[in-house]
């Protein structure tokens, strides 16, 4: 008989890896972990401790492997040629809804997401914005910042910077530092993607980036961008090695293991969304010990619940419109 999976024994989301690519490989389950079989031989994973596991060109996975790295809150994601990337999830690291729900409310209402949109911004400055300042002069400062920080990289690694120019159809099309910034940016999207499902948060529900199911990713990528990305991928164009995307992603792994990236982003999401300071500690899980077990039936707040559900269904609805 199977043990009843408790999301007690996994690791938290910032006690991980970031990362681990593989290409022409097959990926199997052994034991707990996943096995990654290759031409010159065999390499276990500790998937439990992984974040995220990137599959690139000429990779096969088994069913187990699949169940394996799902039940150990492992983000797969499938990477294509020429930068194409196809994203798999399972179910993350909780089985609470609380924070969609506060993600779903805050982005709903125009003015408590006009606080997040603000928030984002100003957690990318050392120095906290004045604030007197529009939200187009916040726009407009977090434009300089970028811009100065492509130029600065620029004249560091001595590069000839262009501005960022790439064809999503033609990847080599592009010189080598925005191939750089491409490859790094897909793994940095990676471990996001993965962190916002482990935290219960919806990829979709964006604050400053809307309509794409990866909205919010991107929200939550660009805090960490200028800092993480631009230097690395500078540097590394600057040397213009034989594999360059390979160089990127072996380099990114170090600098987001180095700066801790996978201890930061579930605070400063929660930072964002303004979550109260004892629910973001809170550890333990609202169904840990029984994933399956059925939740609660909704009640209104303000509605009896003896209220005719003809009067519901003509009841108007603020901010619908008529």
């Amino acid at each position: 008989m199977n043990k009843q999976l408790n999301l007690h024994d996994l690791p938290r989301f910032d006690d991980k890896l970031s990362y681990l690519y593989v290409e022409h490989a097959v990926v199997d389950q052994e034991d707990r972990a996943l096995a990654v079989h290759q031409a010159d031989g065999t390499t276990s994973v500790p998937v439990a401790a992984l974040a995220v596991l990137i599959l690139g060109p000429g990779t096969k996975i088994t069913h187990a492997g699949v169940k394996t790295a799902a039940e150990n809150n492992c983000l797969i994601i499938w990477a294509g040629e020429e930068g194409v990337r196809f994203y798999a999830q399972g179910l993350g690291g909780t089985r609470h809804s609380r924070n969609l729900i506060r993600q779903a409310k805050l982005v709903s209402n125009p003015i408590t997401r006009l606080q997040v949109v603000v928030r984002m911004y100003c957690l990318r400055f050392a120095d906290k914005p004045d604030p007197a300042l529009t939200l187009q002069q916040l726009r407009g400062k977090e434009g300089i910042r970028v811009r100065q920080a492509y130029a600065e990289a620029a004249k560091t690694h001595g590069i000839e910077w262009q501005g960022r120019n790439y064809q999503r159809n033609d990847w080599n099309a592009a010189d080598p530092v925005n191939r750089a910034l491409s490859a790094a940016n897909s793994c940095l999207y990676g471990l996001v993607h993965a962190a916002i499902l482990s935290g219960g948060y919806s990829p979709a529900l964006g604050f400053i980036h809307t309509g794409k199911q990866l909205s919010f990713v991107y929200d939550v990528a660009d805090l960490y961008k200028i800092e993480q990305i631009v230097p690395l991928a500078f540097a590394i164009a600057a040397q213009n090695p034989p594999e360059l995307e390979r160089q990127v992603r072996l380099a990114c792994r170090d600098r987001f293991r180095e700066g801790s990236l996978t201890q930061r982003i579930l605070p400063d999401i929660a930072g964002v969304l303004d979550v109260p300071k004892e629910q973001a500690e809170t550890a333990e899980e609202d169904y840990a010990d029984d994933p399956a077990l059925p939740a609660e039936l909704w009640t209104p707040e303000n509605i009896g619940v003896d209220t005719p559900i003809g009067q519901i269904l003509s009841m108007s609805v603020p901010g619908a419109g008529g």
